[in-house]
């Protein structure tokens, strides 16, 4: 599976961003699916989930409420819908694919085996 991740770019606080991460190179059907994302001397860290069914959704508590992960069966493609952006927000942003876990560590990066490129998000205060 290859993951390409697009969408990030320069935008002020309160400004909305949609990230989209396009899965090749087989169906990611059954996957869990995830956004990660990495500020300037920090770990990375979890932002959102999402099972491939759509049947759950997970969402880091600095996200919840302004960040939204939906999946489209149709064209293997996940998004992050990011509104009400913030300073803090700013990251190199990765999408990833996981099978392993069934969503029981959908926010641990170790489980996943398949990662994008990231792509990054400054938001300007």
């Amino acid at each position: 599976v290859q993951l390409q991740a697009s969408g990030g770019g320069l935008v002020q606080a309160g400004d909305s961003l949609r990230l989209s991460c396009v899965a090749s190179g087989r169906t990611v059907s059954g996957y869990v699916l995830g956004w990660f994302r990495q500020a300037p001397g920090k770990e990375r860290e979890f932002v959102a989930a999402i099972m491939w069914s759509g049947s759950r959704t997970r969402y880091s508590p600095s996200v919840k409420d302004r960040f939204t992960v939906s999946r489209d069966n149709a064209e293997n493609t996940f998004y992050l819908q990011m509104d009400s952006l913030r300073p803090e927000d700013t990251a190199v942003y990765y999408c990833a694919a996981e099978t392993r876990s069934g969503f029981s560590y959908y926010d641990r990066s170790q489980y996943y085996d398949y990662w994008g490129q990231g792509t990054q998000v400054t938001v300007s205060s």
